[in-house]
């Protein structure tokens, strides 16, 4: 990107429904509920996610945009919304059998995906889980376990 190109951020915003337990199988029973509460309900619970992705890139001269939205769209439906609306994030995510399903492992599997939108740049994606609860991810991976 040129230096005097003006650095444009494009944002968009997607819901989905997902259920999940967060369970330790590192920790006793005891220890799990003491950290997770009502939260490590053996039946789980669900959530009504608000996914926001924020990505960069150069405005195309033809377009005026970063990125055409169809595109964008379509990729989030099948990487994103596809495998993880309406579903178990613990039985029916591969990402999620050996990984407590938290709203921050959630944040870092959604931005690895993202990652390969091949028509712009991801900065960072965020997740709100509740009016009080929203986890922001922007791809430092230093300590961050595969």
């Amino acid at each position: 990107m040129k230096k005097d190109a003006p650095h444009i951020e494009l944002g968009r915003r997607y819901r989905f429904a997902a259920s999940h337990r967060l369970h330790s199988p590192q920790l006793s029973e005891s220890e799990n509920y003491r950290v997770f509460g009502k939260c490590n309900n053996p039946y789980g619970h669900g959530h009504n996610y608000v996914l926001e992705v924020s990505l960069s890139g150069k405005v195309d001269p033809a377009t005026g945009m970063i990125a055409n939205l169809g595109d964008l769209d379509a990729f989030v439906e099948r990487h994103v919304l596809e495998e993880f609306d309406h579903h178990s994030l613990n039985e029916d995510v591969a990402a999620f059998c050996e990984r407590v399903p938290t709203t921050e492992n959630l944040c870092i599997e959604i931005f690895r995906r993202m990652q390969k939108f091949p028509h712009a740049k991801l900065e960072r994606v965020r997740i709100q889980e509740t009016g009080n609860n929203s986890f922001e991810y922007a791809g430092n991976t230093e300590g961050i376990h595969s």
